[in-house]
């Protein structure tokens, strides 16, 4: 078997596949103003999708995660998840949502393979998180999470993106909630985009606050697995849950990649933050294409760099975070 590695000897068994760039929350750090289709091309087909699972569990992928946009817009959720479910050498599917439908769907989720759940929450305050996602509708999302919990979903995390003015006083909340529950919330460090220059200058606040606050209440950090997300987690003796920090601004933050992009429309990405991208589409047509499909992502490889710029303001193609799945 192929094993998907770049010249600086980083493994990836891990990746995130886009299945649309549609999403009905207006998060003022992404689409503040709402989604807006500005591609013609459609979304990959099952077909496609399938194949293009197909091929990278041949170059050694374990992990995959189902994103958005808000992927549960797309009513074939169920029928990709069942498509990956069937690679024997998948072990997690995992899925990213708002939580919007997941009081509704969770028990249809877990049923089709999805065995991993990560939920936005950028806010405990009902007040906040309206304001934050143009949507009155925290309570539902925690009931949609507790509908996933009854659903036998055993790995459940929070996504809470920092956001200086509105958040950042909230940690002995989400620490109040990981006392007695085994949830990780994770806290990402808000990116700077192509379209949020403006909001970014005004909101961003360093991950560096955060994980001095956790040092000194006693965390301390986990290693990290293999096929792991971004997330440096943090556990304490007396909480059962754990708190990740996503810190893309840290030094050396991109040593530990792990994993790949590709987008609703098929292009393979090599950074979040990266130029242009790799068109796959042409690939994913014919079972028969697999072998010549593994080359192309393989020879794309040799491209991937050593590290983003996000420091030096560069954004590479990114203009929201909904196009890549963040």
């Amino acid at each position: 078997m192929n094993i998907l590695a770049d010249r600086f000897g980083r493994a990836f068994p891990y990746l995130r596949l886009s299945i649309t760039d549609a999403c009905n929350f207006r998060c003022q750090y992404c689409l503040p103003k709402g989604y807006r289709k500005t591609d013609k091309m459609s979304f990959l087909s099952v077909d496609e999708i399938s194949r293009l699972l197909r091929t990278f569990a041949g170059l050694g992928m374990t992990k995959v995660r189902l994103t958005g946009g808000e992927p549960t817009l797309r009513r074939d959720l169920c029928e990709i998840a069942t498509h990956a479910a069937a690679i024997p050498s998948v072990k997690t599917i995992a899925l990213t949502t708002n939580g919007y439908s997941l009081k509704k769907n969770a028990k249809a989720y877990f049923d089709a393979g999805i065995n991993a759940l990560n939920v936005s929450i950028d806010s405990s305050s009902p007040d906040k998180f309206f304001a934050i996602t143009g949507h009155d509708k925290l309570r539902l999302v925690q009931e949609g999470i507790a509908a996933a919990e009854e659903a036998g979903f055993k790995k459940i995390k929070i996504n809470s993106v920092l956001i200086k003015g509105f958040n950042d006083g909230e940690l002995t909340d989400f620490l109040a909630y990981i006392k007695n529950s085994d949830t990780s919330i994770r806290f990402i460090e808000l990116m700077r985009t192509g379209d949020n220059q403006e909001y970014f200058a005004a909101h961003h606040l360093s991950s560096e606050i955060i994980i001095a606050q956790l040092l000194e209440l006693g965390f301390s950090a986990v290693p990290r697995q293999f096929d792991a997300g971004p997330a440096i987690e943090y556990q304490h003796r007396d909480y059962l849950g754990k708190i990740g920090i996503i810190a893309p601004y840290s030094k050396d933050f991109c040593k530990t990649c792990n994993r790949l992009r590709v987008t609703a429309r098929g292009k393979l990405m090599l950074c979040l933050f990266g130029e242009g991208g790799f068109d796959l589409r042409p690939f994913l047509q014919s079972d028969d294409q697999i072998q010549e499909l593994q080359d192309e992502i393989l020879a794309a490889l040799n491209f991937k760099v050593q590290s983003h710029h996000l420091q030096m303001g560069q954004t590479g193609t990114t203009q929201n975070l909904a196009a890549l799945g963040g």
